[in-house]
């Protein structure tokens, strides 16, 4: 039976004129996009829906003909931010900034919550090559969440950031950390929020200065459980700065940082711009006063216009 809209006139009601276009969160929870023995990593993915562009999850085609759900229109191409959240390299809480970045859909963005191996399971460079393999994962799967392959950035805060950072410059598209081959894991540009990116000077990390660089730091446990002050060579590895040269391939970075940060000392972020500039690269950074680690104001309109700015301009590069 054809189905037919109220259109009774309803004496003291007000009609209100929808266009169709008005946009929701459609959340798809755990998609594992690698597995490492009994280790399974897993993805938060967040896509616009509307009435006219229902963006739905994957599942076998004779359930979507039974519920009649629509099929994918390949005009629906959003723009995705595959986003790293900190931890100090532990274990990560990838659903803490969940409603936080439903923002970013609002604005017609795709995003991607990553989760890597922290360092009881993989040392360095292990949550670089999981960021780069979520790349991947999402271009191949790109027609399922309505994400254009072509327009992809990578993002993260504090380790997240620092990962989102070294993700630019770890090309490993040929090597065997790569579990989808042929795909690369290359992206348009980076987005670090707050990156613990340096740790060459005492309080790069001002809340764990009496352990700089020491074993039981959490630059020293993603390290492997090392003194980094006595392998000055391990520091300048996991240090951003110190691997940027004018020949280093990197595409451009946004650097957002609070200057009163007292997690991530905010040098951290200024000494990798200046790196970044010297070497002839596209850097822009904004500081933020008065912010201390993350927070409500790092998702505030201002800060959300200037990533989406940022993104737009990348993709038209």
């Amino acid at each position: 039976m054809e189905f037919k809209e109220f259109d009774e006139t309803v004496e003291g009601s007000i009609v209100l004129p929808m266009t169709g276009d008005e946009t929701g969160v459609l959340y798809v929870k755990d998609v594992v996009y690698a597995s490492y023995g009994d280790v399974d990593l897993h993805l938060q993915i967040l896509a616009p829906t509307s009435p006219n562009k229902k963006i739905m999850p994957p599942m076998p085609e004779e359930l979507r003909k039974r519920f009649g759900l629509p099929e994918f229109h390949p005009d629906w191409k959003y723009p995705c931010i595959i986003y790293v959240p900190g931890s100090a390299w532990a274990k990560q809480n990838v659903y803490a900034e969940i409603g936080d970045l439903s923002r970013y859909v609002e604005r017609g963005f795709v995003v991607a919550v990553v989760e890597y191996r922290d360092y009881t399971l993989a040392p360095f460079p292990a949550p670089i090559v999981d960021a780069r393999n979520a790349v991947r994962y999402m271009k191949k799967h790109a027609e399922e969440y309505a994400v254009d392959p072509d327009r992809m950035i990578i993002s993260g805060g504090s380790s997240g950031g620092h990962t989102a950072a070294y993700a630019g410059i770890f090309h490993d598209d040929e090597e065997d950390t790569n579990l989808y081959p042929g795909i690369s894991g290359e992206v348009r540009g980076i987005v670090n929020f707050f990156g613990s990116t340096d740790f060459t000077f005492d309080d790069s990390n001002p809340v764990t200065a009496d352990r700089h660089n020491r074993p039981d730091s959490p630059e020293g446990m993603e390290m492997g459980g090392v003194d980094l002050n006595e392998n000055p060579e391990l520091m300048h590895k996991l240090t951003v700065a110190s691997n940027i040269t004018p020949e280093t391939e990197i595409v451009p970075m946004l650097l957002i940082h609070g200057t009163a940060d007292r997690v991530v000392n905010c040098r951290c972020s200024v000494n990798l711009y200046r790196k970044l500039k010297e070497s002839g690269k596209d850097a822009t950074l904004y500081l933020m006063k008065g912010s201390d680690h993350g927070g409500p104001e790092f998702y505030a309109p201002r800060i959300l216009q200037i990533v989406s700015d940022f993104a737009l301009r990348v993709f038209s590069c």
